[in-house]
């Protein structure tokens, strides 16, 4: 009995060699279908009333250099791009962090790529590049900002430097911001994943990511036929990780829970912010 043999018969018996599939997504929350439908609420009557609503998320950390890029694109037959075999950092060009603002009623896309860590304060600061470079001007009217987030991450549910960091940008900005947090297990449809993300990977397929600049260039000519557009730029501002946000902070924060699941849903008010970075009414 070869190998061989035991190959034929398995294949006659309708076996064949398959990778694993990511298909389980284990326990859901009981209240998973009612966070949706809670927050499909929201969208639609923040779109309804013309206010801005966006998808935020970081995309897949990024190595720069001539690191192998997933897909295939054409070149002459026999000519591959060539590429290092081993992806080991290269220090000099580090990683790039792209976090992505998608704008649902303009189906248009905002992307800062980091170089430094992915924090609370560099997705808040994202946000912000995307309002004054483009969301105020297509916004004039606007006195909230709807937010649709991942529950984890550098703008989770429990992160409360997510917080003190958009309480900033309220003052700021002088809008509400309302958050709604997609439940545990779900990232996936989180809208920026397949309406903006998901088209910038098919434009970089294959492309080895050189630079900072060629990173920005191949996300900012990601376009679809439905009409999507990207501006993107680079932040070379520093993140630093770690920050511990007190207790006090927290407690002056001017944050206002739904009724319905307030941990994952609720809205962050203006007040006055002061220097010492306390908040005071």
């Amino acid at each position: 009995m070869s190998r061989t043999l035991v190959a034929e018969l398995l294949n006659a018996a309708g076996y064949s060699l398959q990778a694993n599939r990511k298909t389980k997504e284990g326990d859901s929350h009981p209240d998973r279908d009612a966070q949706f439908g809670y927050i499909n609420t929201q969208v639609t009557t923040a779109l309804t009333e013309q206010q801005p609503v966006i998808s935020v998320d970081t995309k897949k950390k990024e190595l720069v250099g001539d690191f192998r890029n997933n897909g295939r694109e054409y070149r002459p037959q026999g000519n591959p791009e060539a590429v290092r075999v081993h992806d080991f950092l290269i220090k000099e060009l580090g990683r790039a962090v792209p976090y992505g603002v998608y704008d649902l009623a303009a189906n248009s896309g905002w992307v800062s790529v980091g170089v430094d860590h992915d924090t609370a304060a560099f997705a808040v600061s994202s946000i912000r590049q995307w309002w004054q470079a483009v969301g105020r001007t297509r916004y004039p009217d606007a006195t909230r900002l709807l937010i649709t987030a991942d529950g984890g991450g550098s703008n989770g549910s429990r992160v409360r430097l997510w917080k003190r960091e958009l309480q900033k940008l309220a003052n700021e900005l002088g809008l509400d911001i309302m958050v709604c947090h997609l439940p545990p297990g779900t990232s996936k449809w989180n809208k920026i994943e397949h309406r903006l993300f998901s088209f910038i990977s098919q434009n970089w397929r294959a492309k080895p990511l050189i630079s900072y600049r060629v990173i920005v260039d191949l996300i900012s000519a990601t376009t679809t036929k439905t009409g999507l557009t990207v501006r993107c730029e680079l932040d070379t501002g520093q993140y630093p990780s770690g920050i511990v946000v007190s207790d006090a902070e927290m407690a002056a924060i001017n944050i206002k829970r739904a009724e319905f699941h307030g941990e994952w849903n609720y809205t962050i008010s203006p007040k006055a912010y002061s220097p010492d970075c306390a908040f005071i009414s």
